[in-house]
C-alpha cells in the first residue's frame, strides 16, 4: 500500500519534523499516540542504529489505551530522506515502513509504503487482513493530511 502527498514546506523541514517523535505523534493524533522506548528517548530516526532492536513502542488508541506495540527496528536510512523501519508487532509478524521525502516544486514529495503481514491465527480470519488494510490505509491517509495541515498553517501564520 503507497499512500502519497505534497507538502507545501521544504524537504529537509518536513523530515526533520515527520522523523521527530513530537512530529510522529502529531501525525498519529487524536486517533493514536505512539511512545518511544528508552533506549531512542530525545533522539530522532536521524540518532538511532540501523539493524538493531530499538525496544517496544506502545500505539495507544485516543493517547491512553494500548492497543498495540511495535518492537521497532530501523534497517536502513537513506540516500537522502529515506528510512525503512522493518518490525514486528503484537498483530503483525511484519510491519514494513518506508518513507521517502523528495522535492517537489517550492514543496515536499511525501511517499510513504507499507507492508505487513498478520500473525496466526488473525490472518486466518476470513476478510480479516482486508479489514486490517483499511485501518492501515485511513491510519496513513490522516497521518498524511495531519501532516500537510501543519504546513498549511505554518504558511498562513
Amino acid at each position: 500500500m503507497v499512500q502519497k502527498s505534497v507538502v507545501a514546506a521544504p524537504p529537509a523541514e518536513v523530515w526533520a519534523r515527520a522523523v521527530s517523535p513530537e512530529g510522529i505523534n502529531h501525525e498519529l493524533r487524536p486517533f493514536l499516540r505512539m511512545t518511544m522506548p528508552h533506549s531512542i528517548r530525545g533522539r530522532t530516526i536521524d540518532d538511532v542504529p540501523v539493524g538493531e532492536p530499538l525496544g517496544k513502542s506502545w500505539l495507544l488508541l485516543f493517547g491512553f489505551l494500548p492497543v498495540d506495540f511495535d518492537d521497532l527496528s530501523l534497517a536502513e536510512r537513506g540516500p537522502g530522506l529515506r528510512f525503512l523501519e522493518r518490525s514486528s508487532m503484537l498483530t503483525m509478524s511484519l510491519w514494513q515502513h518506508e518513507r521517502t521525502i523528495e522535492p517537489e516544486g517550492d514543496g515536499a514529495n511525501v511517499t510513504d509504503r507499507l507492508t505487513f503481514e498478520l500473525r496466526r491465527p488473525m490472518r486466518w480470519i476470513p476478510g480479516f487482513h482486508a479489514f486490517a488494510a483499511r485501518i492501515v490505509a485511513f491510519l496513513f491517509r490522516h497521518r498524511h493530511r495531519r501532516l500537510a495541515e501543519q504546513y498549511e498553517f505554518a504558511a498562513g501564520s
